[in-house]
């Protein structure tokens, strides 16, 4: 008996001693990697739930799961009909802003504004995998708006005016409005205050906002009352979050703010919140997109949150966590061969969906040409999915059936419709080329050409940090041909502008013919590092 109780006991002991050693190892910024804006979470029981922004993207914003506030995985899209999403017509950096997420009397909520569209909805569901309501609207013209329900089952929109932020009480079922928008905090002094979310606790109502612009000068700032409107009194420690000081100066993480707060199982305070990995020390700009970080929360006496102590934040952070519980690594190799594409892939605006079908030759995914181009700000025939690292390889084995020239198809980096490469395979006076193409605001040039005797071609793009190298080779062959290489900075935001992060795509265009080419893609590889 005493045997067979002894390596049970051991066995709790080891397990407690791994959990103690898992809760203080600390982690790595950012905790959703590349394009995840505005970042909103909600606890239900030992489950966190996360969104963010997805602009012009479709199908619009990712839902996030995780059990420990660090290690998360891609469940689903909140708006995955057109029934529910409309951007045919988004611009560049349109649709979809600022979503908040919610859990309130057995339902998840998402609030938020298509500014292509009709302006302020929200959506329910029972599992926030969905399915998800379709949008039910709010005559709200402000925008970011979050929801709140107070202790006597009132809800309200909180929202971001160009005066400040603003309450209003609404009907839960309907949308109605009940109430007149009520401006109730300014901030502090800058500029678009915005990204609103209130919580109550200890009988104040506190009112979490960013300030300064999503950009360098970023951050979040809180005021808390006693009423839910106002006055608001501004806390003595702002800003509680930015890089926007003499502290943050050199941090490879910029423009930090539009946070979210969080209380965890273990009754810990957390926040997740935008920021930006720039290229390299003291070289500002910025390809990936604003993405995900995270940070602890304290509430010292005095009642006033302090993020990680100085409202600054690092890639490695070493603080104590919840018992770390990681999800298995993704795969780096996309097949094609099941019924439908992973969550990671999206398309860019609505997708005309007979230009696309994992079914017509198994195993490939078929892209129909369309007459748009990647300079357009239109529906076009791509999927694509997010650069994560700066550091990365992606490559793919493409068959081009085309009967017409100028039809082409190949990988994209893209940040928008006026700022893109080009990694393609054209067929051009009855022979195929393949190319590396440049578009960077009005100017749009081929930087390489070689031709090639076949319709078959593998294409592979290698990132870092500074630069993007281009490279096909010819299938059955083991040798890499090269094209060259350009910088990223052409890409970032500071140069292309806007609010998203560089896709990597793999697209087919007719460039303006009613020709109707098809792309077969074989597979394609994603590998973090080179």
């Amino acid at each position: 008996m005493t045997k067979s109780i002894i390596p049970n006991i051991l066995m709790v002991i080891f397990s407690l001693i791994i959990t103690h050693i898992s809760a203080q190892s600390g982690f790595q910024n950012p905790i959703i990697r590349g394009f995840n804006p505005d970042p909103s979470i909600c606890r239900v029981g030992e489950d966190y739930y996360l969104v963010t922004s997805s602009f012009e993207y479709f199908p619009g914003l990712p839902i996030y799961h995780s059990k420990d506030l660090v290690n998360w995985r891609h469940v689903g899209h909140c708006l995955t009909r057109d029934s529910q999403l409309s951007l045919q017509t988004a611009t560049a950096s349109g649709g979809l802003y600022a979503p908040s997420l919610r859990y309130y009397d057995g339902l998840f909520y998402v609030i938020c504004t298509n500014v292509s569209d009709r302006g302020n909805f929200y959506c329910t569901a029972e599992n926030p995998t969905g399915p998800w309501s379709d949008p039910i609207w709010v005559d709200i013209k402000s925008i970011d708006p979050d929801i709140f329900w107070d202790d006597d089952g009132k809800t309200y929109f909180v929202t971001q005016g160009d005066e400040g932020i603003r309450i209003t009480e609404i009907d839960l079922k309907t949308g109605q409005k009940l109430s007149p928008e009520r401006l109730v905090w300014g901030g502090t002094g800058g500029r678009f205050p915005e990204a609103p979310h209130v919580y109550k606790k200890d009988g104040y109502y506190y009112l979490l906002i960013g300030e300064g612009g999503t950009e360098y000068m970023h951050s979040a700032t809180i005021g808390r009352s006693k009423n839910l409107f106002g006055p608001y009194e501004n806390c003595p420690l702002n800003p509680i979050l930015t890089h926007a000081n003499r502290m943050g100066q050199g941090n490879p993480i910029q423009g930090i703010g539009h946070a979210d707060f969080v209380q965890a199982t273990d009754g810990s305070w957390w926040t997740v919140f935008l920021g930006f990995r720039v290229t390299q020390m003291y070289t500002y700009y910025h390809i990936l997109g604003r993405e995900t970080f995270l940070a602890p929360v304290d509430w010292p006496e005095g009642g006033w949150p302090q993020v990680n102590g100085n409202g600054i934040v690092y890639l490695d952070m070493k603080v104590p966590t919840l018992p770390l519980q990681p999800f298995a690594e993704p795969t780096t190799r996309t097949d094609f061969d099941s019924d439908m594409l992973g969550f990671e892939w999206q398309f860019l605006r609505n997708p005309i969906r007979e230009n696309y079908s994992l079914h017509e030759r198994p195993g490939f995914f078929r892209i129909t040409a369309s007459s748009n181009t990647l300079d357009e700000a239109a529906q076009v025939s791509m999927i694509c999915r997010r650069q994560t690292e700066h550091e990365f390889s992606a490559s793919t084995s493409l068959e081009l059936v085309s009967q017409t020239d100028d039809e082409e198809a190949g990988v994209t980096l893209i940040q928008n419709n006026t700022h893109h490469y080009e990694l393609l395979l054209k067929r051009e006076k009855k022979h195929y080329v393949v190319q590396l193409r440049v578009s960077v605001g009005s100017l749009r040039y081929i930087a390489a050409e070689k031709m090639v005797h076949d319709n078959k071609i593998v294409l592979r793009i290698e990132g870092t940090p500074l630069s993007y190298s281009f490279h096909y080779q010819i299938p059955g062959d083991t040798n890499w041909e090269s094209l060259g290489s350009l910088d990223t900075r052409y890409l970032s935001t500071e140069v292309a502008g806007g609010f998203t992060g560089i896709m990597i795509g793999l697209y087919s265009s007719s460039n303006g013919k009613p020709t109707r080419a098809k792309a077969f893609f074989d597979w394609f590889d994603y590998t973090v590092g080179i």
